[in-house]
């Protein structure tokens, strides 16, 4: 956990990067950041914006002519980018079951196409019409960053890598693709089977995740990057706002609960302290990277849950009170 900030700064650890060595977690140690993913590439998506090569009220179909079907409402980007698409849910026979922790190691090494992925979603009725109720998709991301490679004529991870990675000098943030180790100190996640033991599930094809879930980076890097992008080193005023802003008030999450997505972004409020940021999740890992507007207050953190179920929120909710906590 790494907590910076004009209100200070501490570091620490807890546990080891491997249970097979018990190596201790070192500050440059990488893990596999999950969803945090999509503010790499919203950050682009409005880089492209302020080129004018990407216009946000524009449907994702004209960009990408065919990819959905043709009865679906048009979808504007910036739908996709806050959540608020109404596309339906995966179904289909290539659509794994992983209800169950072997079910997730019997298909850990899938390899899944950018293509595949958003196939999977074009076979119900869309949820609701876009605009109109929020709920959190990664498919969303998917075309977003389909989106990047067709305005760009490079892959996706080309272009976080040069527009940010290489300037802010996160050396060891990277897209793995279609590579399914993680190089270089890192830690491992884990994964309890049915009858309680423990699997290493670090080495896995993070290919399902193209586009919306699979980077690797570092407490340290995250934390240069919510800090260069709340600066506006990243994006000019009018678009960083975006980042900030959301949805209509009557636009409510599916469950009734007010929207908590922006473009990118997501945002909490603990003690009185509003953040804004991301959390991310892959099995074995889970982490989050926050931010006050005014960077009074930075928040990365990273921990290893061995189950995916509420412990993981509850740890979440953990280490947001201590982070913002009065001493």
């Amino acid at each position: 956990m790494r907590v910076s900030g004009s209100a200070g700064i501490w570091y620490g650890t807890s546990g080891v990067a491997e249970i097979r060595t018990g190596r201790p977690v070192g500050a440059d140690d990488t893990f596999r950041i999950g969803s945090i993913t999509k503010v790499f590439v919203a950050t682009v998506v409005l880089q492209l914006v302020a080129e004018r090569r990407v216009d946000l009220n524009t449907p994702i179909q004209r960009y990408l002519p065919g990819l959905l079907p043709a009865a679906f409402a048009p979808i504007m980007v910036s739908q996709l980018l806050n959540h608020t698409s109404g596309l339906p849910n995966e179904s289909g026979p290539d659509v794994p079951d992983l209800s169950t922790p072997e079910a997730v190691f019997h298909h850990r090494f899938d390899q899944w196409t950018p293509e595949r992925l958003v196939a999977t979603v074009t076979r119900l009725p869309m949820k609701f019409a876009p605009g109109t109720r929020q709920e959190y998709r990664g498919v969303n991301y998917v075309l977003l960053a389909i989106l990047i490679e067709k305005v760009t004529g490079h892959p996706y991870s080309d272009e976080i890598t040069a527009r940010l990675l290489r300037p802010l000098g996160m050396k060891h943030t990277s897209v793995p693709g279609n590579d399914t180790r993680i190089h270089g100190p890192h830690v491992h996640g884990y994964l309890a089977m049915t009858e309680g033991t423990l699997r290493d599930i670090t080495v896995v094809n993070p290919s399902e995740s193209w586009g919306e879930g699979e980077m690797i980076s570092t407490s340290g890097d995250l934390d240069r990057l919510i800090s260069a992008l709340f600066s506006g080193n990243l994006l000019p005023p009018h678009l960083l706002r975006k980042m900030f802003a959301l949805p209509p008030e009557d636009v409510l999450m599916l469950d009734g609960t007010p929207a908590r997505y922006s473009t990118g972004l997501q945002t909490i409020t603990l003690n009185g302290i509003t953040f804004w940021g991301k959390t991310g999740e892959q099995y074995g890992y889970a982490n989050g990277m926050f931010s006050t507007r005014d960077q009074q207050r930075r928040i990365v953190f990273a921990f290893n849950p061995t189950h995916r179920d509420a412990t993981q929120q509850q740890m979440t909710l953990r280490i947001a009170q201590a982070a913002t906590n009065a001493p």
